[in-house]
């Protein structure tokens, strides 16, 4: 049964207040030409029950709807993160020069509703592909501007069940995967009337360090892939058998997210079953060095220990090794790899920012090639922690997909089932069916 979406509205919010004006430099990290675009997701919230502060004389009140809501807490958001009401501008150099020029002009915002569709029968967007075309939850295009001027689109769609679906749009060029959550949930914090949000935002790009420019290639045209969709659902007792005997075989412990990223690296390469054994290939992972710079801003505040920054603030974290040994590893082997990169990254950044890296590559010009795969890790963003008023999202779905980077993200399965969920588009079909078994087999 097919289901459709009707827009209703669509309109830019401005800042609730005046915000200052003029321009910002962004952070040499955040002018890798690589993060030039755009991060989609659906944040899915289920109809909330009725309380007692919600009924008068026994009969329940009307209530605001969630696009209402979402949208003045929007407006109040963006002056305490007033850039992302702002756009983009190229500077004399091109999109690596870019900077944000604090307009005001706001971030585009549409309402929208599921006709005569509630979350239920849409599986509450638990089935991929949706029965709905994520498309149509995610905000159209904003008349006049370029979509990668643009730092933030929203749109809420309402169902007739009470629940709703936001659907966002943002550049990664303002702001990585820990600073959108953070923006996020400042807006919850204005839709419960809190009277600010509880972490405060910080723009102070300067603290990120600027070293001199490394080597970097032509930009070469990517290869286009036909990469296809697989989610994999990890229960939390597989993870942890596969903890305990790893501590037991090698006397080490590892995270979750550490056995989850191997095994996956293991399955799309077995899947891949390249010749030539000897052919190497490569994991890399975003990691978030926020804790690795110095200076009283990125001291802990508000209390909850986050420094406020919402800058791009991540170092690649590269593992590679030839095809064959990645087969044949034991897990405990590759998780070992990867343990050691993550333990080489405070040494590694420290030479980039102290300009030390000079005659080598750029680290953060990313090999996209298919023997590459690259993972996300979604699980501490934030985004579970944005209420607007009818509690967390029940899922966040990532849809930060491009045809020519092989990709797993890291996520959570719907509440209330526990568990790690994989999500992929890192294998061309005719890879997908061993792929899938090889996932499949870590449940067992």
């Amino acid at each position: 049964m097919g289901f459709t979406v009707r827009r209703t509205s669509g309109s830019y919010v401005r800042p609730a207040t005046a915000t200052p004006a003029g321009s910002l430099e962004l952070s040499a990290i955040d002018r890798v030409v690589g993060l030039r675009h755009m991060v989609p997701s659906l944040h899915v919230y289920a109809p909330r029950g009725c309380s007692d502060d919600d009924r008068r004389g026994g009969e329940a009140q009307p209530q605001p709807s969630p696009a209402s809501v979402v949208r003045e807490a929007l407006g109040k958001a963006l002056v305490d993160y007033y850039p992302m009401a702002g756009r983009f501008v190229d500077g004399p150099e091109g999109p690596g020069g870019a900077r944000v020029e604090c307009t005001g002009e706001g971030a585009w915002f549409v309402e929208a509703v599921a006709a005569g569709c509630s979350l239920e029968d849409v599986a509450c967007l638990d089935q991929y592909p949706f029965a709905i075309p994520e498309q149509d939850l995610l905000p159209d295009e904003a008349p006049g501007v370029q979509p990668l001027d643009l730092p933030l689109m929203m749109q809420v769609t309402e169902f007739n069940c009470g629940g709703f679906v936001v659907g966002l749009i943002s550049s990664h060029t303002i702001t990585d995967g820990l600073g959108a959550g953070q923006f996020m949930t400042a807006i919850g914090d204005y839709a419960r009337s809190l009277p600010k949000p509880r972490v405060t935002p910080i723009w102070s790009r300067e603290l990120i360090p600027k070293p001199p420019k490394l080597l970097s290639g032509p930009l070469g045209k990517p290869r286009m892939l036909q990469l296809r969709h697989l989610t994999v659902d990890l229960s939390f007792d597989s993870i942890e058998k596969a903890k305990s005997r790893l501590l037991q075989s090698t006397g080490r412990r590892c995270s979750t997210l550490d056995v989850a990223i191997a095994k996956t690296w293991q399955a799309r390469t077995r899947s891949l079953r390249l010749a030539d054994t000897s052919a190497r290939v490569t994991l890399c992972v975003a990691a978030n060095v926020r804790h690795l710079l110095r200076g009283d801003a990125w001291r802990p505040k508000d209390g909850a220990g986050v420094a406020g920054y919402y800058g791009n603030c991540m170092y690649p974290v590269m593992v590679s090794a030839e095809s064959g040994a990645v087969e044949a590893a034991d897990l405990a082997v590759l998780v070992a790899m990867m343990q050691e990169a993550k333990a080489r990254l405070p040494a590694e950044f420290a030479r980039w920012a102290a300009g030390e890296l000079v005659g080598v590559e750029d680290p953060y010009e990313l090999p996209f090639a298919y023997e590459a795969l690259f993972v996300s890790d979604w699980t501490r963003l934030g985004f579970q922690e944005a209420d607007y008023g009818w509690g967390g999202p029940s899922h966040v779905i990532p849809l930060a997909y491009h045809p020519h980077m092989p990709i797993a993200i890291v996520g959570a399965p719907p509440a209330p089932r526990m568990g790690v969920r994989i999500m992929t588009e890192c294998v061309e079909q005719e890879h997908l069916p061993v792929f899938k078994e090889e996932m499949m087999a870590f449940l067992n």
